[in-house]
């Protein structure tokens, strides 16, 4: 059972959201979640596995229950939380997925992580401009990523809402329009390596 109500609540806090397929989960979620949690000063982190993502193949995608549990395998649900509520909410495209949980959690104040990687393909997104503008986002290195992501489309497109490194503990508080590009540890372990070498699901050490 989720611990995230679909229909939403009163709760006054600031979440992180960590989007994708999670096929499977792995460290590399797990390591950006606590630097989320530290580096933003955060409540919490949310680990929304998506039903399915429309800018991926369904060949080689875990069926949906697989992924969710090696999500919950490294969430602590208290400030790290595997979710399905996205598939409860039937939405696959992020912007509307965020537009309806704004709407429901009125008094969350949401920001939107992602790797370097998400960023050099946002272009691909639906309706990314307008993502940019109702949460603010937060991006980390990726090995093999960084260089793509910051002379895209999407960093030129969106450069007059980029602000300093130094102004992610406040990305909270703004309620979008805002992103910054964060100087965390980088990590460069691949779902898709994971797969290919067996590792599925993953055998995940409690260490949270």
């Amino acid at each position: 059972m989720s611990q995230i109500p679909k229909y939403g609540d009163g709760r006054s806090i600031s979440v992180g959201l960590l989007g994708g397929s999670f096929n499977p989960a792995h460290a590399g979620h797990l390591q950006l979640a606590r630097y989320a949690l530290t580096h933003l000063r955060l409540d919490q982190v949310w680990l929304m596995v998506s039903p399915g993502n429309p800018l991926k193949s369904r060949a080689g995608m875990a069926p949906f229950p697989d992924r969710l549990a090696t999500a919950r395998a490294l969430a602590d649900g208290r400030r790290i939380i595997a979710t399905d509520i996205e598939a409860r909410l039937g939405k696959r495209y992020t912007v509307e997925t965020v537009s309806l949980l704004r709407l429901r959690f009125p008094r969350v104040r949401f920001v939107w992580l992602m790797g370097a990687d998400g960023l050099a393909s946002l272009t691909r997104w639906r309706r990314w401009r307008d993502l940019a503008l109702i949460v603010p986002m937060a991006i980390v290195p990726r090995p093999g990523s960084n260089r793509t992501a910051l002379s895209g489309q999407a960093t030129h497109a969106l450069r007059h809402l980029r602000v300093p490194a130094r102004q992610g503990p406040v990305l909270s508080r703004r309620k979008g329009g805002v992103w910054a590009f964060l100087p965390a540890p980088q990590n460069g372990i691949s779902a898709t390596a994971l797969r290919d070498s067996g590792h599925y699901p993953p055998a995940l050490s409690r260490t949270n």
